[in-house]
């Protein structure tokens, strides 16, 4: 029970710095471009490699602060981290064509599958 506290509790922190950083960033760029979008993405990611490598390689944070950090906050913030780190350790063991598979299906599947909500919606009349 508690590693699922530890998670909600970092998915609120998450959520908040996501909706805040982003805005800001939108606000600051003023562009329809979404720039906001596209830093927490890259933030997140960037902060993920750290903390994966703090705790692979120097066994830091408890199994609680882990799930606090990388699933609460992290997961929160962008999912596009894990995304990252997953291709990357695939890429890492020598399985190119699994972290191919993953990059295409993700970009691929996952726009058209928001192209395919969108349009149920629009042909049921919502």
């Amino acid at each position: 029970m508690l590693k699922y506290s530890m998670i909600g509790l970092g998915g609120l922190i998450g959520a908040i710095g996501r909706y805040a950083v982003s805005g800001f960033v939108q606000r600051y760029f003023n562009s329809s471009f979404p720039a906001g979008t596209l830093v927490v993405n890259i933030l997140g990611c960037f902060i993920l490699g750290i903390v994966m490598h703090l705790i692979q390689h120097h066994g830091l944070f408890t199994q609680h602060t882990r799930m606090f950090i990388t699933v609460g906050i992290l997961g929160a913030v962008t999912t596009f981290s894990t995304f990252g780190h997953e291709t990357l350790t695939l890429m890492d063991s020598g399985k190119v064509w699994f972290a191919i598979l993953s990059v295409a299906g993700n970009i691929i599947l996952g726009i058209s599958a928001v192209w395919l909500g969108t349009a149920l919606m629009r042909a049921t009349g919502q």
